[in-house]
């Protein structure tokens, strides 16, 4: 990866912009910052009059971890797309929804039968539908909560696939689409040609190293060298940044 605000990251961003791409972007971590409370994460006024702008000339998605319905409560303004449950929750698709949320059903009963453990351990259990998250970062015995965590999840590995966060262990439906499936539809759906993403977290790695070369994808964040992103961000308050070289792009 290289650092996006260094000798060729603008250059190749033009290549792209002038080729009217599809704009997606994660939201924690990406658009805001990563908090204790996910409930306390709002877009800055800054990205978001940023991001409607760009909505004006280009298609944008948001393609998030969170639940569309809790996602559209903090953008600050209204996307082309919104795509929740790391890519499993689509308005257009309900019928494949329902069908996702029911395949989560056996972990469902797991989770309930061990309640009281979970809350002892500093577990906390959001179930979002699509995905179930199992957050450890208020816990003071993280160790032995992400412990716990996967030897409850390990049953129903045929059943589950399960992949990391930072402070949380997500759960979804074996055959849910991920953030690379929602991806390749929504270039589909928005008629673009290629795209442009960037994402933070280990569930936006499949975005990057599944994108087209033509595409651009920036990692917010360099606490993984081993990220397939082509470029990244030292962190989200570089984004508003970022978002201006696209307008200016745009605007040539």
């Amino acid at each position: 990866m290289r650092h996006f605000f260094s000798v060729g990251g603008e250059s190749a961003l033009a290549q792209v912009m002038c080729r009217k791409p599809l704009l997606a972007f994660d939201f924690d971590g990406t658009l805001t910052p990563i908090v204790s409370r996910p409930e306390q994460a709002f877009a800055s006024k800054a990205v978001a009059l940023r991001l409607h702008a760009l909505s004006q000339l280009l298609p944008v998605a948001i393609v998030t971890g969170r639940t569309i319905e809790d996602a559209r409560e903090r953008l600050g303004f209204v996307p082309t797309y919104l795509i929740g449950n790391h890519g499993a929750q689509d308005e257009n698709d309900p019928v494949k929804t329902a069908f996702l949320c029911e395949g989560l059903n056996p972990l469902r009963e797991a989770l309930q039968a061990h309640q009281a453990e979970l809350a002892a351990a500093g577990v906390r259990v959001e179930d979002k539908g699509l995905s179930i998250a199992l957050h450890y970062r208020l816990s003071r015995k993280r160790a032995q909560a992400v412990t716990l965590i996967h030897n409850l999840l390990a049953p129903l590995g045929s059943l589950i696939k399960v992949f990391a966060g930072k402070m949380v262990v997500n759960a979804m439906a074996m055959d849910a689409p991920d953030k690379a499936d929602a991806l390749r539809i929504l270039v589909q759906r928005s008629g673009a040609s290629c795209a442009f993403f960037a994402g933070d977290d280990v569930n936006d790695e499949p975005v990057f190293a599944a994108a087209a070369e033509d595409w651009f994808t920036v990692r917010v964040g360099r606490d993984d060298p081993t990220s397939k992103a082509q470029y990244f961000l030292d962190g989200p308050g570089e984004m508003a940044t970022l978002l201006d070289c696209m307008l200016a792009l745009l605007s040539k």
